[in-house]
């Protein structure tokens, strides 16, 4: 009788299965981090944005540019009379006000 194992009979579904289980490994142990990030882009691109145009005083145009990042935003506001900023990105929103010309940007809560 021919006894062949799983893993010389198929070699490419064992390395799919292995690299499976690292990957999920690592999901887990890094889920808190993972979670976060959605947050990260709306609020990176909304403070960026808001220090650009209003303590740096550039151009809107030229801020815009500044913050594009590869992942896409749904939302952006720029609210010029309270210079606030709202973006919205990944399903999450965040805001930044300008505080003054020595606190510069802040994140809203």
């Amino acid at each position: 009788m021919n006894r062949r194992g799983f893993v010389r009979r198929h070699p490419f579904n064992t390395l799919w299965l292995i690299l499976s289980v690292v990957l999920l490994g690592w999901i887990w142990q890094e889920r808190v981090a993972l979670w976060a990030f959605p947050d990260i882009i709306s609020a990176y691109t909304a403070k960026e944005y808001c220090s650009c145009r209003y303590v740096m005083a550039n151009d809107a145009g030229y801020c815009r540019g500044y913050v594009k990042q590869w992942l896409p935003i749904s939302g952006f506001t720029d609210d010029a009379a309270s210079k606030r900023v709202t973006v919205s990105g990944l399903g999450r929103s965040n805001s930044a006000v300008w505080v003054g010309e020595r606190q510069g940007c802040r994140l809203l809560p």
